[in-house]
């Protein structure tokens, strides 16, 4: 594996290699007139009169699996099952919460789930990535709207190790790769410019062929769960909620049913 070039190494291309900062610089925002709308709105339907009856499954305790991994895999088979209208079965909400406990949710992507919890993998200098460092703990929705399921994990969050970061990134596409080194994520930018220039020397730093280094600033994080919930849309909102929950020991879990 090619080694990573040490800061300094490369001068004319020393701002698009170093490690990104934690705080963004400040620019000036772009000058944006909103919409203007009259008293009745934007011409969309009104939200408050879209309604949908749930009534393709239900969820009983003694359809559950063992644990809560093995039901996750069985209802993540049905999710990427052809046909079953989801196109992106792993596609998570992951929320995470500043020091101060200002919240910030946004779509990832799951990458490995087994019994230790969930694994995405970002850039640790982004809003998550500082997040969850300053506060370990984040939650993970899983909308499977098309099956009228969710699956809510609630836990701590931790790093994966570097050797699985390592695995992993050598699996993704070389695009993708140059990618986690592009993006300073969640900084502000001046325009794409900067990311197309900065792709662009990157890929004549590492041409096709040449193996891209794991950035030192992006990895795996995991979610290890202390509650995962099951959740089955069932008609007139009663819908069927039930939550494995760890108990006082690690490998004991609980299984109970929560009002819809």
């Amino acid at each position: 594996m090619a080694s990573i070039p040490p800061p300094g190494a490369f001068p004319h291309r020393a701002a698009s290699l170093a490690v990104p900062h934690a705080d963004p610089p400040h620019l000036d925002p772009p000058h944006f007139d909103p919409p203007h709308f009259d008293e009745a709105g934007p011409d969309a339907p009104d939200p408050a009169g879209l309604r949908q009856s749930y009534q393709t499954g239900r969820l009983e305790t003694d359809q559950l699996a063992a644990t809560w991994v093995e039901q996750f895999a069985h209802w993540f088979a049905d999710a990427t099952t052809p046909g079953a209208g989801i196109p992106e079965a792993n596609a998570t909400v992951f929320a995470t919460a500043s020091a101060d406990g200002r919240p910030s949710a946004r779509t990832v992507l799951l990458k490995g789930f087994d019994q230790r919890g969930f694994v995405i993998y970002t850039n640790y200098t982004s809003r998550k990535g500082r997040e969850t460092a300053e506060n370990p703990f984040g939650s993970l929705v899983f909308p499977w709207y098309a099956l009228q399921r969710q699956v809510v994990a609630i836990g701590t969050v931790e790093r994966v190790s570097r050797a699985e970061t390592e695995r992993y990134f050598a699996s993704r596409p070389r695009g993708s790769q140059l990618g986690a080194w592009v993006s300073h994520q969640s900084q502000i930018i001046e325009s794409r410019d900067v990311l197309t220039t900065r792709d662009a020397e990157l890929a004549a730093r590492w041409p096709a062929g040449t193996p891209v280094p794991t950035p030192p600033f992006w990895g795996g994080l995991r979610l290890v769960p202390d509650t995962v919930e099951f959740w089955q849309g069932r008609t007139n909102r009663l819908h069927d909620r039930l939550r494995y929950r760890r108990a006082c020991t690690a490998d004991r879990w609980i299984v109970e049913r929560l009002s819809p």
